[in-house]
């Protein structure tokens, strides 16, 4: 065997050695957080949000465009697994009386999900997620109506949904869609990017 023979076969060898470890996931374990915004959209129609607000009428259009403001904190325990805390401010349904008056439904929610992640490759991961989220929605008007009694309404309720995200580590970017199971009657769906950082 030559040196050259030699050589080719020394190099490939630690190429062929070395290419999980250049292919794994960055930081397969480890704290991250992160920041995102986005846009909600209120899936429930006239009647279940006249329902979950109990006012009795259904003389108002359902005006549920809004921005979406959420933080996390998470910790990957392995590359399929995570857990994560999370804060998001799910921005405003808007009320539009029929006489021109006004009321608006804010909610937010915070908790804990699980998520499970598949590296598709080093840089690109897809992850759904489900966990339970603590809500507070805060209705600021009566339609118009002082004869309206409208309560502030809370509870505790599922979360889930899925997601994209580009890991160039430390830093990570993600484009996700979760469903905010607040009530039979109203549910949020929200569509998010972020940007984060690991630990």
């Amino acid at each position: 065997m030559t040196l050259r023979t030699l050589l080719t076969a020394s190099i490939a060898t630690g190429l062929f050695a070395s290419a999980p470890a250049v292919l794994a996931a960055p930081n397969a374990d480890g704290l991250y957080l992160g920041l995102g915004t986005g846009f909600s959209s209120l899936e429930n129609d006239r009647d279940d949000v006249d329902d979950f607000i109990e006012s009795g009428s259904e003389d108002f259009e359902v005006d549920d465009d809004d921005n979406v403001f959420k933080g996390f904190i998470g910790y990957e325990h392995n590359r399929y697994f995570a857990t994560e805390l999370f804060y998001a401010d799910l921005g405003h349904t808007r009320l539009k009386g029929n006489n021109v008056a006004n009321t608006d439904l804010e909610s937010s929610a915070y908790g804990l999900n699980l998520v499970g992640q598949l590296p598709v490759t080093s840089w690109f991961t897809a992850f759904a997620k489900a966990g339970v989220a603590k809500w507070e929605t805060d209705v600021d008007g009566n339609l118009g109506n002082a004869n309206l009694d409208l309560e502030d309404n809370d509870g505790t309720d599922p979360v889930y949904g899925v997601g994209a995200q580009f890991n160039f580590d430390p830093f990570l970017v993600r484009a996700e869609y979760e469903r905010y199971d607040l009530d039979s009657d109203y549910k949020i769906d929200t569509f998010t990017a972020s940007a984060g950082l690991r630990f």
